[in-house]
């Protein structure tokens, strides 16, 4: 039986997406969720993660270690959130992954082909201000006795979700 990850995907034969997401994280302080979203948006085919924070950069040895070999597939871009809404190409739609009044249930939502995640900070999430900037916010169901996910976590069932609905329906 083989095992391998990379020799198995190798082997199947999935569509391509039809566009590839973008992941923006606002004041991400901790270098091992930084690389940590960096492998997430490499398993789905992103090229970029954009970090919202003018007081970078963290620590590189950090990010690499938990990004791994995405390190070399993804590239990390440090800019505000002003600089990153200026440059993001007016058919992307910018969809904040926060539990807040408001947000709508991701597993019963239609997610834009043309999407950018925006992910808050690990102790404080999303500013309202940044929030109302958004098209639309989603947030994970959580059934469990615990209600709060780890950033990357929360990237990870969300891009999964949305390339579910891009290749799958």
């Amino acid at each position: 039986m083989e095992t391998n990850s990379v020799s198995f995907f190798q082997s199947e034969d999935y569509p391509d997406l039809p566009e590839k997401p973008l992941v923006a994280a606002w004041k991400t302080n901790n270098p091992g969720n930084i690389g940590s979203l960096m492998r997430i948006a490499d398993n789905v085919g992103a090229s970029q993660v954009f970090i919202l924070d003018e007081e970078n950069p963290k620590r590189e040895s950090a990010i690499k270690k938990t990004a791994g070999l995405s390190y070399k597939n993804i590239e990390v871009i440090f800019c505000s959130f002003d600089e990153f809404i200026k440059n993001l190409a007016p058919e992307f739609q910018l969809v904040a992954i926060e539990t807040s009044t408001g947000s709508k249930n991701i597993y019963q939502t239609k997610l834009p082909q043309k999407i950018a995640f925006l992910l808050g900070s690990e102790k404080f999430g999303l500013p309202v201000e940044i929030l109302e900037k958004c098209s639309l916010s989603v947030h994970i169901p959580m059934t469990g006795k615990c209600k709060s996910m780890n950033i990357s976590h929360a990237l990870a069932v969300s891009l999964f979700e949305w390339q579910r609905q891009q290749l799958f329906l």
